[in-house]
């Protein structure tokens, strides 16, 4: 019918009747019909006034606003339209235009109430807000006057930069700094140069820019990205950071952290893609620059890692990347090729070379076919051959380095670069080299070459005599220390795997034991003895290695030690040593069968270690606690930086798991803080890592109580993770001490049952409560009875065409006692809440009597009080029938005899509340007073 009108009074009359009827989007649908086809301005102008009420309806308060201003162009005295209007222009935080209008309207209509209380209203709030503008410009001038005065007391300029960085973070203190000349005046605070001021200034640009895409476009015009990268190049690490923060605030304004709602002529003014284009080009200038500090480089690097890569692989637009590998993957690769031991190199932190890998690594994988991975290897490929010189050993060993960075970060390309014809070779020349530089180059390039067990295996063959030969001859203990570690990665060539040790036997032991006291010796550099824990990273996989270490406290320790050090590059060898250790790596299960099939067919059988059987991992485990590896672990998820990979976090979730194990050292794990360490692990990294942190907070959380192990507001963090392993493909461990943990924490407050029901438990919960297993329905079901206080559970119970409550019931007769105890306990607390469903409670079953009787009757006191609160609870329902055959049955006699008995205090809680239950009966007078004997 609709489609068949072409009149517009037609459709806005259409329009008014959907309107009417509440149906809102039925109506716009109409009304924008009507303006396409009206000619007639006064028929418009009433459509849009129309349509305006429906965008108020729909609080699209701009497009209202719009609307109304259309219907207001035909008729500047259509009071309606003016009133919409102003209601819009309120909503979008417009007060002084809002109350223009309505001022309108006022005039028009002088006696209309609603206009003048309106009008009263505004007059108030702008006045109000005046006021706080004033107040708030005067406080922003005096902060300003206090930090830009030379003389002025230190700590008040300490509290003044507080209090603007404050106030920065707030919308409305954000504006008013913008608005009374604050830019201009951070800048005179950025030319202090004084560390605290420059801190200030770039922490306030900050706050400014979170969230606000018109004003970050402001600041990076009023200030200028070059500007912003020389103060991020300057060599103090809490500057480069917090210019780092302002990059990330800004370009997460830019790319869609605002939530604003702009018109179509705002939204053309702020097209940001130039200003992102400026700030990449910027960044990857700052790469390789000689101008810029070892921290401003870090957080160039970091970055780029963070805004370029796609976070969404299904986001088809990855251009960033292809322009970054264009114009800035040589540059990356220059930093990798940097040589610290020789001079007039790029400046950089002991972490640079590895977050520039990570970089590539994500460039790497965010490549979506093969013609624009070839172009990766190709530029790869012209930079490292671009290098090699016969005559210059600083630019061939700067080659090698290149290539160890794309060994760490994309195998895959270093590992066909080190098949090309020569690079091998020069390798192998620079190991026989003078140089201690070229040998140092040399022998890390051959460590990360021999990744892949493929390549291992050509290295075994050729390179383990060199790396002997070096290790032998060598007096520098760098060079010695890295030899070293070469022949402990090929040393553990062969895993856990007991039958196919590479060396002798005693050899890995005494190469681990080299290793622990280079480990130990504090005269070391960070960066060399970081080399022993790489070397123990590998050795650690053979059994003997990992008791040995275990058992030397100081070697734990100095390990513990290195971990908690600002070298970052230290956390995946520090994973992979714990992860050794407590054997909590992935294991496959083997069929007992199939390896006599293999033994029989002659094919090799891995073989594990006696070392390696429960009774000495839970001993090493014990050591570890002991040797303090909870504190050290909490020190390396902090770690606020790209080098805590996915991968690494994983491993440190595996190790938590791990030490989980015992109940017993549960509460040890949360005095040193392990507890909280480990929720930032459940919540972001690898599935496996994700689920594995969730089992061990599930380990915690079963046995400890929450509030200790998860303080403050943590505890409510805890919740999301709990519920992920109640999904039906986790194991039934799992979801077993996920529902008890669920259970701890559903009995401490209703602002915890609220997150359960919003993290959706609810249907997963009772799920299990028809689990076969016996252990996962009871602790299904205690958990559901500590949830039945809540109105959304009790709702779900009083729904019908559902055998919720049945099962509740019928578990109260279960043999399993704790099971009957938690299902009572539910019924109990339910039939208190809703009288309904004492009623409903009889339709469910006809054996209702019977179970009732049984509860009441039970020999365990706890089931037995819960079966007698539920005949209290009946009894209390305002259903005298039910009341009536409640005591017309042996249920008032049972009743009669617990309420006679002597007072117990074992039994007395009974005893109490049969006696309740009587005089219930009698003020019903369903029953008579007691009557005693003379």
């Amino acid at each position: 019918m609709m489609g068949e009108m072409a009149d517009p009074i037609q459709f806005k009359d259409e329009g008014n009747k959907h309107f009417q009827a509440g149906e809102v989007d039925k109506a716009i649908e109409c009304y924008t019909k009507a303006i396409k086809l009206c000619t007639d301005k006064k028929v418009l102008a009433v459509v849009y006034r129309n349509r305006s009420a429906c965008f108020l309806k729909k609080e699209s308060y701009t497009n209202a606003a719009s609307d109304a201003s259309k219907a207001i162009d035909v008729d500047a005295a259509d009071v309606k339209a003016l009133f919409r209007r102003c209601q819009a222009l309120e909503k979008l935080g417009k007060l002084d235009m809002a109350f223009k209008d309505v001022q309108r309207c006022s005039t028009i209509e002088p006696k209309n109430k609603t206009f003048l209380e309106t009008l009263r209203r505004l007059g108030a709030e702008i006045q109000a807000k005046l006021k706080t503008s004033f107040s708030t410009d005067s406080r922003v001038q005096n902060m300003f006057d206090i930090l830009l005065d030379e003389e002025m007391d230190k700590d008040k300029k300490e509290m003044a930069a507080n209090n603007l960085v404050v106030l920065a973070r707030e919308e409305a203190g954000a504006e008013r700094i913008f608005q009374n000349n604050g830019v201009p005046l951070l800048l005179d605070l950025l030319e202090t140069g004084k560390v605290e001021m420059v801190l200030a200034a770039i922490r306030t640009f900050a706050g400014m820019c979170t969230g606000h895409k018109a004003r970050a476009m402001a600041i990076i015009h009023l200030v200028g990205i070059d500007k912003l990268c020389s103060i991020m190049a300057v060599d103090n690490e809490d500057i480069a950071l917090a210019t780092c923060d302002l990059f990330q605030c800004i370009n997460d304004s830019l790319t869609g952290g605002d939530r604003r709602i702009y018109g179509k002529e705002e939204a053309l003014v702020l097209d940001a893609s130039k200003d992102l284009k400026s700030i990449l080009m910027a960044l990857l200038e700052m790469v390789a620059s000689k101008k810029v500090s070892g921290h401003g480089r870090d957080q160039a690097l970091n970055l780029l890692t963070r805004n370029v890569p796609r976070k969404d692989k299904k986001d088809p637009d990855h251009s960033k990347s292809l322009f970054t590998i264009d114009h800035g993957l040589k540059k990356i690769l220059k930093v990798c090729g940097q040589i610290p031991d020789l001079p007039d190199q790029l400046p950089m932190t002991e972490n640079t070379q590895l977050i520039a890998s990570v970089l590539l690594d994500k460039l790497w994988d965010d490549l979506r076919c093969d013609p624009e991975r070839d172009n990766y290897r190709e530029v790869c490929d012209e930079y490292i051959k671009g290098k090699f010189d016969p005559n210059d050993m600083d630019r061939n060993i700067h080659a090698i380095n290149a290539l160890s960075g794309l060994l760490q970060g994309p195998f895959e390309v270093g590992n066909q670069l080190v098949g090309r014809q020569g690079i091998m070779e020069m390798m192998v020349a620079l190991c026989g080299s003078e140089r201690e530089v070229d040998q140092m180059v040399a022998v890390e390039a051959l460590i990360h070459s021999s990744t892949k067990m493929s390549r291992a295996s050509f290295i075994i063959t050729n390179g383990v005599s060199l790396l002997k030969d070096i290790y032998k001859k060598t007096k520098n203990d760098k060079i010695k220390i890295r030899a070293l570690v070469g022949l402990c990665k090929l040393g553990s060539a062969g895993g856990d795997d007991y039958s196919m040790r590479q060396f002798a036997e005693g050899s890995t032991e005494k190469l681990a034991k080299q290793c622990r006291k280079w480990l130990c010796n504090s005269a070391m550099d960070t960066r060399t003895r970081k080399w022993a824990i790489e070397g123990l990273a590998y050795l650690t996989q053979d059994a003997d290695v990992k008791d040995d270490f275990v058992e030397d406290d100081p070697a734990m320790k100095a390990m513990f030690d290195l971990a908690k050090s600002k070298d970052k590059t230290i956390l995946y060898a520090v994973a992979c040593t714990l992860v050794n250790c407590t054997n909590s790596y992935e294991k496959k299960d083997i069929m007992p069968e199939l390896v006599q099939l293999a033994k029989f067919s002659k094919q090799h059988v891995p073989e594990q270690h006696p070392k390696d059987k429960k009774d000495f991992i839970q001993k090493r485990v014990k050591r570890m606690l002991k040797g303090g590896v909870i504190s050290a672990l909490t020190v390396m998820v902090k770690a606020d930086n790209l080098l805590l990979t996915d991968q690494t976090k994983e491993m440190l979730a595996r190790v938590f798991l791990a030490l989980a194990d015992d109940p017993k050292d549960r509460g040890t794990i949360c005095a040193h803080g392990g507890g909280k360490a480990l929720i930032p692990l459940a919540l972001e990294g690898s599935a496996i890592g994700k689920i594995r942190a969730a089992h061990a907070l599930a380990k915690i959380a079963a046995v400890s109580n929450p509030e200790i192990a998860f303080p403050g507001e943590r505890i409510y963090e805890v919740v999301r993770p709990l519920v992920s392993l109640l999904h039906p493909e986790r194991d039934g461990v799992q979801n077993y001490e996920a529902l008890l943990s669920l259970t701890n924490l559903a009995g401490l407050n209703d602002k915890l049952r609220v997150k359960i029901l919003k993290e959706k438990a609810l249907p997963e919960i009772e799920q299990y409560m028809f689990e076969d297993h016996d252990h996962i329905r009871q602790a299904a079901t205690e958990c559901m009875c500590n949830l039945v206080t809540c109105k959304e559970v009790q709702d779900r119970y009083l729904e019908d065409g559902n055998d919720r409550l049945k099962l509740l019931v019928l578990m109260c007769v279960e043999d399993n006692e704790k099971l009957q105890r938690a299902a009572a306990g539910g019924l109990a607390m339910l039939t208190a809440a809703q009288k309904k469903l004492c009623t409903k409670m009889t339709l469910v079953t006809l054996q209702w009597m019977e179970i009732l009787q049984r509860l009441i009757l039970h020999d365990q006191p706890q089931i037995q009080h819960r079966g007698l609160v539920i005949v209290y609870n009946m009894l209390n329902s305002d259903d005298n029938e039910l009341a009536k055959k409640l005591m017309e049955s042996e249920i008032l006699e049972i009743l009669t005899v617990i309420g006679k008995a002597m007072d117990n205090p074992k039994r007395q809680i009974v005893i109490d509340v049969a006696r309740t239950c009587l005089v219930k009966a009698m003020d019903l007078g369903l029953i008579k007073p007691f009557t005693t004997p003379s």
